[in-house]
């Protein structure tokens, strides 16, 4: 059976499809009469409109549009948990976009959320070049970034503190005795993350009165491999390293398991801490120290500042909103990986 369609209403009410969308969204420029002829007609043709016939008029669609860079990430599997449930808790709905971190696709997707009329859009972990911010302006809705920022455009961001977060990662070693501390870092052109935790690292230790060593850093790509490919890098040219400070937990369980195939036991050999705290961490063997960003709150937070700047926008008629970097807090959750050097030689 052919589904009743918003042209079925307005023939069958003789109004034009106009007249039903006022109706559908309440708008005052609909008159009584109008109203009454068009919800007889929805009732006995049993119509439910849909988010875009409810948008023909007011031109929203009641959806928000996420671009994520890899779904298949853990990280951001609770990122979107807390997207998800904040987009419900609006009555709204929401278009997840996979870039795969490709430009290309990227702005195809970006097209791709004009054509919908998304009222707002949530881009999340990759850097914001020129021509993605170009791409964004000309939704003419607000945009929101989350894990990521972009302050020379002063658009509104909520993330942690990369750089304090990894100063407290190291820190946390050190107190437990560690003072030979490496790091498996992500790439340093990654200025969102790689960057930052870099920086972190570094200044942490010297801050500390512990010499800067470029020997003692490697780098990899955040994930399981590269991570197992790191760990076996970083140990042949320091093997004296006690503890290893790592930028993703993927890439931190993956350095348990390339310290393991090197007969390298963690911690009682090698302490590891991560960072992000993604649900794998709480299964691996032994269970993961990691710093907790909050990656639930970060998502459910980013799009509760999103309906707020739709709100504002609608105000004040602006083309794009700006605003301030939010740091949402976070804190090291410790488990098993991570050695106290202290108590072992008391």
């Amino acid at each position: 059976m052919r589904k009743t369609t918003i042209k079925d209403v307005a023939k069958y009410a003789n109004v034009s499809i106009a007249t039903v969308s006022r109706v559908i969204n309440n708008s005052p420029l609909a008159s009584k009469e109008a109203k009454k002829k068009v919800l007889q007609a929805i009732r006995e043709l049993g119509y439910e409109p849909n988010a875009l016939a409810r948008g023909l008029v007011s031109r929203k669609s009641n959806t928000i549009g996420v671009l994520i860079p890899d779904v298949s990430n853990p990280f951001f599997a609770k990122v979107f948990r807390g997207m998800e449930d904040a987009v419900h808790k609006n009555n709204s709905n929401v278009f997840i976009c996979n870039t795969d971190k490709d430009k290309e696709r990227m702005l195809r997707y970006i097209k791709f959320l004009r054509e919908k009329q998304v009222e707002g859009v949530i881009f999340t972990s990759e850097e914001v070049t020129k021509e993605y911010y170009e791409a964004l302006y000309s939704l003419n809705v607000p945009v929101v970034l989350v894990a990521t920022e972009a302050k020379e455009y002063n658009l509104p961001a909520v993330k942690v503190n990369d750089y304090q977060a990894v100063s407290d990662a190291i820190k946390y070693l050190v107190d437990n005795g560690h003072s030979n501390i490496g790091m498996i870092s992500g790439p340093l052109e990654d200025k969102i993350a790689g960057l930052p935790r870099y920086e972190g690292y570094k200044s942490t230790l010297m801050e500390m009165g512990i010499p800067f060593n470029e020997e003692n850093v490697v780098f990899g790509d955040y994930r399981f491999e590269s991570g197992k490919k790191a760990i076996k890098e970083l140990l042949s040219k320091n093997p004296e390293i006690t503890a290893v400070f790592v930028s993703s937990d993927e890439m931190a369980i993956g350095s348990i398991v390339g310290a393991c195939k090197m007969g390298i036991e963690v911690p009682k050999e090698l302490s590891i801490i991560g960072y992000d705290n993604v649900s794998i961490s709480e299964m691996s063997n032994p269970a993961l120290t990691t710093i907790d960003q909050s990656l639930y709150q970060m998502g459910y937070q980013g799009v509760e500042l999103l309906f707020e700047m739709i709100e504002k926008q609608k105000k004040e008629d602006s083309r794009i909103c700006k605003g301030d970097t939010i740091y949402i807090p976070h804190r090291i959750i410790e488990r098993e990986s991570v050695s106290n050097l202290i108590q072992l030689n008391i």
